[in-house]
């Protein structure tokens, strides 16, 4: 595995870090499978170049290969659609509006949901053409109604402080290449319903919306970056009824009950083919569960920091396969809810055919993951979207996890 730090001392420097912590590992061999549709290989080619790359201050080289890739750059800034090239993971097609000229938002009050009015943020993701969508100052913007997001679409809240709440939030319906980086979302509530632009030309009738962040519903080719998600009604990011290519990766999560859902329904057989990576998240302070909850398809949970569950982490029913690899799992206090897993509606004699394997995770305060299936390597490949980074690490790669406090004209 290529090492990011080159230099002993910053490697001993983090290594020394981790002393003190009592680990427990599910296993010591770090290994994934290919991918058959080349994810791996194309990622692992990224992670090597970016070790490789001269980087200007140390600092930079903290081992994430998202933000090795963009957060050293000075002029990020005018460079801003750079940062669509350092997608990794299942998602790590989603160009969002990188080739599309760059939209300002700079009315975050007046949200008029069939007559959007230029300068809001409704007006922006409703356009045919590709937009990549910032923000004149740091503001507030609470929706009247959902959020429709069209195809070729980038939220990128860097240099600002963006926050949607307190109202509808976000939802992909149908869409394509999709970004959402460096976003505020809490507070979401229940929206009511009725007629909603989605683009230019077309004003639809919906139905009410359940008070998620953000809701993707037959979306592909998604991703989810460095956004600070709490306290919604209803989930902080839900993937259904189809959609699959997703990453969700660097969000700091907190103050929530049902944290994700991947999967519609256990009879929903559409999301059999489903992939979403889940990596480099922060799952924090008054988190209990669905972290995430997944359904029928391929998930593969690596490096993240679950810090708090009331429940249990780690999810599922209806078979789905889950991989999960490099995380540290920290269980609560609580005798009765040290374990990661949840196997839902379904009898040991079920479930313990499910294809849930862990490996390399770290496990502490008593936590233990319920490993099952037989696991054949190839069930593992479609589950397998980048090469884990050792979980003693996750607490450099995760640090900055959630909305960056980025400002024009210097590094991020």
């Amino acid at each position: 595995m290529i090492s990011y730090f080159s230099n002993p001392f910053i490697y001993t420097f983090i290594f020394l870090l981790s002393l003190g912590n009592t680990v427990a590992f599910s296993t010591s061999s770090l290994q994934h499978a290919q991918d058959p549709n080349l994810v791996v290989d194309e990622v692992n080619r990224s992670v090597f170049n970016a070790s490789r790359r001269s980087l200007a201050y140390l600092s930079c080289r903290t081992g994430n290969p998202i933000d090795d890739c963009w957060r050293c750059d000075p002029n990020w800034d005018t460079n801003r659609q750079r940062l669509a090239d350092c997608a990794i993971g299942f998602g790590k097609n989603a160009i969002g509006g990188r080739d599309g000229r760059i939209y300002v938002v700079s009315d975050p009050a007046n949200d008029d949901p069939v007559n959007p009015i230029p300068g809001t943020l409704r007006h922006a993701v409703t356009q045919e053409e590709p937009l990549w969508i910032i923000f004149k100052r740091d503001m507030v913007i609470k929706l009247q109604k959902e959020l429709i997001i069209s195809s070729f679409k980038t939220i990128d809240g860097r240099g600002s402080s963006v926050h949607i709440t307190d109202g509808p939030c976000i939802k992909i319906h149908e869409a394509t290449n999709i970004i959402i980086h460096g976003i505020n979302i809490h507070d979401c509530k229940p929206g009511s319903g009725g007629m909603i632009r989605d683009r230019p030309g077309h004003t639809g009738l919906w139905n009410p919306s359940d008070g998620d962040a953000v809701a993707i519903f037959g979306g592909k080719h998604v991703w989810i970056d460095h956004c600070s998600l709490s306290n919604c009604d209803d989930g902080l990011i839900d993937a259904i009824h189809g959609s699959t290519a997703i990453t969700i990766s660097n969000n700091h999560m907190t103050h929530h009950d049902k944290v994700m859902l991947l999967g519609h329904s256990d009879s929903y057989t559409e999301d059999k083919n489903m992939q979403v990576t889940i990596a480099f998240n922060h799952f924090g302070e008054g988190l209990v569960q669905r972290m995430p909850r997944c359904r029928h398809g391929y998930f593969h949970v690596v490096n993240n920091d679950y810090t708090h569950w009331e429940m249990y982490a780690i999810g599922g029913s209806a078979s789905p396969t889950i991989y999960s690899q490099g995380n540290r799992f920290l269980a609560p206090n609580t005798q009765f809810n040290k374990e990661v897993t949840k196997h839902e509606d379904a009898p040991e004699s079920q479930w313990r055919d499910w294809n849930w394997r862990s490996e390399g995770d770290m496990l502490l305060n008593g936590a233990y993951f319920r490993q099952s299936g037989a696991g054949a390597p190839s069930t593992y490949a479609r589950a397998s979207s980048l090469s884990a980074r050792p979980s003693t690490l996750v607490g450099s790669i995760t640090t900055t996890a959630g909305a960056l406090s980025c400002r024009r004209g210097g590094r991020c």
